[in-house]
């Protein structure tokens, strides 16, 4: 096989672990951390107090980014190894039953009936578990839960998202401080949802058109708010 293959064959559900984490991570660094600036920047805040409410966003949602998805992935990971030991069993108890089981899998995916039983024998003699975790369950190499990669990609990704906008801060005179914030994010989500439409293989315009969407209403909402209590305080 050519390398060319290879890399033609290298499909994006090998990528969707840490894929979705990393894109969700980034996501929601721009899209917090600007919403978080343009709220307070709306209230009439001091240049000092912009900087270290979006400084203390970007660590805590990092924190939280990481945490989130490291309860989340480990929980999938726990049901995935609660579903193989079941299956474990299942095979020591009923090896007979599990091997019908398994080559009616494969019968309906078109498979003659005496080729579907030798190809379950074959799987089972070679990998049992393997082999029904991947066709009975789905569980497979590419799409298991990976706690630690999906907790580290996001809180890298959501510190890299947050950081823009927090540059913008520091440069921007005061006066052009929002316009600027707000022109920076949604160009930033527009390349985002196109990185992640082409590392996903899927269509870049819907992609960039719904990140930028989300951003800018989030964007528009915390200006509001923060205009308000402004008024409110001030």
């Amino acid at each position: 096989m050519s390398r060319l293959h290879r890399l033609a064959e290298s499909h994006a559900t090998s990528r969707i672990g840490w894929l979705r984490a990393a894109v969700m991570g980034a996501n929601d660094g721009i899209v917090s951390t600007a919403s978080l600036i343009v709220g307070v920047a709306a209230s009439n805040a001091s240049r000092a107090a912009v900087l270290v409410a979006g400084i203390a966003g970007l660590f805590a949602g990092a924190m939280s980014m990481a945490a989130g998805e490291y309860v989340s992935v480990s929980s999938q990971a726990d049901t995935e190894k609660a579903d193989r030991a079941r299956e474990a069993v299942e095979q020591a108890e009923e090896p007979e039953a599990e091997l019908e089981e398994l080559a009616q899998i494969y019968e309906t995916r078109g498979v003659a009936r005496d080729t579907a039983v030798e190809v379950a024998r074959q799987m089972m003699a070679h990998d049992a578990i393997g082999a029904h975790a991947r066709d009975e369950l789905g569980i497979s190499e590419a799409t298991r839960a990976r706690p630690l990669q999906a907790a580290l990609a996001s809180a890298l990704t959501f510190t890299a998202g947050a950081a823009a906008p927090l540059v913008m801060v520091a440069l921007v005179p005061s006066g052009l401080l929002m316009p600027a914030v707000a022109v920076s994010t949604l160009l930033c989500l527009a390349l985002l949802g196109a990185l992640g439409a082409r590392a996903g293989g899927a269509p870049l315009g819907p992609s960039v058109v719904r990140v930028s969407f989300w951003g800018l209403l989030a964007m528009a909402v915390t200006a509001g708010i923060g205009r308000a209590f402004g008024a409110m305080v001030g």
